[in-house]
């Protein structure tokens, strides 16, 4: 059994209902999670001395309108073991109508600023974030850019059309 299927299948034993399927791929493992699981999964990985997942590298919002031809995001989370030396992917689908999943920010400090990304860029909320507001975009911004709703021309207030126009002449 190679130590993808072990975390798999140790996660899976823990909360039945979290894990909705997975997939390793050239020795990267995925594992899909229930939105209402996220928060215990990732204590679990990252508290469990068999998977000791330390480190969150990386979290993003992923639209998958037009992937899928669904309304739903993707929150995506990359973790990785200091200790351990090996990695593994959840990802998280939530629909557009209700773009919100718990926070991990008490799991990860690293979370904080990946997290409020992904509600600048695509509008998902994190519920329980200490401190949930735009980080990329300026004060007055409308919309979320990565969204594949956003048009390509923007439609930002006239108060900010001139920050963008500053550099381009």
């Amino acid at each position: 059994m190679t130590e993808d299927a072990t975390i798999g299948k140790r996660l899976k034993a823990k909360f039945p209902d979290a894990v909705i399927g997975g997939k390793s791929f050239r020795g990267e493992l995925t594992i899909n999670i229930n939105k209402d699981y996220i928060q215990r999964a990732a204590k679990f990985l990252c508290e469990d001395s068999e998977s000791d997942f330390d480190y969150l590298s990386d979290l993003c919002g992923v639209d998958l309108s037009r992937l899928e031809r669904s309304n739903n995001f993707e929150v995506v989370y990359h973790l990785y073991s200091i200790k351990l030396n090996h990695r593994v992917r959840l990802k998280v689908k939530i629909p557009a109508s209700d773009p919100s999943i718990d926070t991990v920010t008490n799991v990860w400090k690293t979370a904080d600023w990946h997290e409020r990304e992904a509600y600048d860029m695509f509008g998902i909320i994190f519920k329980g974030h200490p401190n949930l507001q735009r980080i990329l975009t300026p004060e007055g911004f409308e919309g979320h850019p990565l969204r594949k709703d956003y048009p390509l021309k923007g439609r930002q207030p006239e108060t900010l059309k001139g920050i963008y126009r500053k550099g381009q002449e």
